[in-house]
């Protein structure tokens, strides 16, 4: 009877001390687990934690980059307007030299066609009435009419001289006479006829000054 009841309580003290491992081991594993899973929380909000100074780096470094691209950009559309505004200058410019080249080249062409138009008006002058008849006359009147149609459509102009007001911007005056016919300081004779080219004198008129 006795043995009976000690395998009872040996039996009950056997489950008693399973159960109380059964629990330990429980215990252990719950608190391996907890351990674990806080252990990688912490590793999680430690790779956080790292990763935010990175993405904060690039982030910088994005906004360096685009800094550096757009002051660029800026940099280059300066560049840009400043060639286009140097060669708008040069456009004009090079218009303007080339005018004046112009005007200089007419002018002087003029100049050396002015011999010419004095020779003709001379000899068609000094010829007799009676001459005028003459196909020969006639053939040096159309030609001279003619050039001065053409000089006239270039922009050359006579200056107007006999009777006119003296004034030394298109008057050159050799002599001074007396004259009934013209008040003192008018052009009483035209020596030699001026031209102007464009408003700008090409040759002053040879002038006598009445005074």
């Amino acid at each position: 009877m006795v043995d009976i009841e000690e395998e009872v309580v040996s039996e009950e003290q056997t489950e008693n001390s399973d159960s109380v491992e059964s629990a330990n081991e429980a215990s252990e594993t719950s608190t391996d687990q907890v351990t674990e899973e806080a252990s990688e929380e912490k590793k999680d909000e430690e790779d956080k934690a790292e990763d935010a100074p990175s993405k904060k780096g690039k982030k910088n470094r994005h906004d360096k980059k685009l800094d550096a691209l757009t002051a660029r950009n800026e940099e280059l559309e300066d560049r840009v307007k400043r060639q286009m505004a140097e060669f708008e200058n040069f456009r004009k410019r090079t218009e303007k030299e080339k005018s004046v080249m112009f005007e200089m080249g007419a002018k002087s062409v003029i100049e050396k066609l002015l011999p010419v138009v004095d020779n003709f008006e001379r000899g068609l002058a000094s010829t007799p009435d009676d001459k005028k008849s003459d196909p020969v006359y006639e053939g040096m009147n159309l030609i001279y009419k003619q050039m001065m149609d053409e000089l006239d459509k270039l922009g050359v102009k006579p200056i107007e001289a006999l009777g006119a007001e003296f004034n030394p911007e298109f008057h050159n005056a050799v002599m001074q006479e007396d004259s009934e016919e013209f008040e003192e300081g008018y052009v009483c004779k035209e020596l030699q006829k001026g031209y102007t080219y464009r408003d700008s004198v090409v040759r002053h008129s040879m002038v006598a000054v009445a005074k």
